[in-house]
């Protein structure tokens, strides 16, 4: 079992550091938010879509620094990423923690770095806050296409 300090690595604090796309979007297709429940702590994003791909991508992050690093790989990496494809990251990121499933590869790899968070399950919620909380978002989207246009761009809220 890996220390509880293991987890924290250089890599973990420089992804932490410096998270991307930290500025919400003036019209977003989708805001969604996921909290944990255990340690509070919060993210809440803004998703654009555009062609079957996330065009822009917003996040306010209040969370720790599993779910702050996990947040900054997201924020890099999700622009052109299609829905598929970020569901596919999402699955791979539960299975590496709660199975034994292989990290995300390609672009995706640094979330490798939170493999550690395995042995923590109490840590697993933290660190998928930013995953729930576009896939909330991409729900919303996908349910909001499929209803009659009011003009009303989708927002949406969640606790995990």
């Amino acid at each position: 079992m890996v220390e509880l300090d293991d987890i924290y690595s250089n890599r973990i604090l420089e992804l932490a550091a410096d998270i991307p796309r930290s500025n919400r979007l003036a019209a977003p297709d989708a805001t969604a938010r996921a909290q944990s429940k255990l340690c509070g702590s919060t993210i809440e994003v803004d998703v654009t879509l555009k062609d079957g791909l996330i065009s822009d991508f917003g996040q306010t992050v209040k969370a720790c620094l599993l779910g702050q690093a996990a947040a900054s790989v997201v924020g890099r990496e999700i622009i052109g990423t299609s829905i598929g494809e970020f569901q596919t990251v999402s699955q791979a990121m539960r299975a590496m923690l709660s199975e034994t499933g292989a990290p995300p590869e390609g672009r995706w790899s640094d979330l490798a770095t939170l493999a550690p968070v395995k042995d923590y399950p109490h840590r697993h919620a933290s660190t998928l806050l930013v995953f729930d909380a576009v896939l909330r978002a991409l729900d919303q989207i996908a349910s909001d296409k499929t209803k009659p246009s009011t003009g009303v761009r989708a927002k949406t809220a969640g606790a995990q």
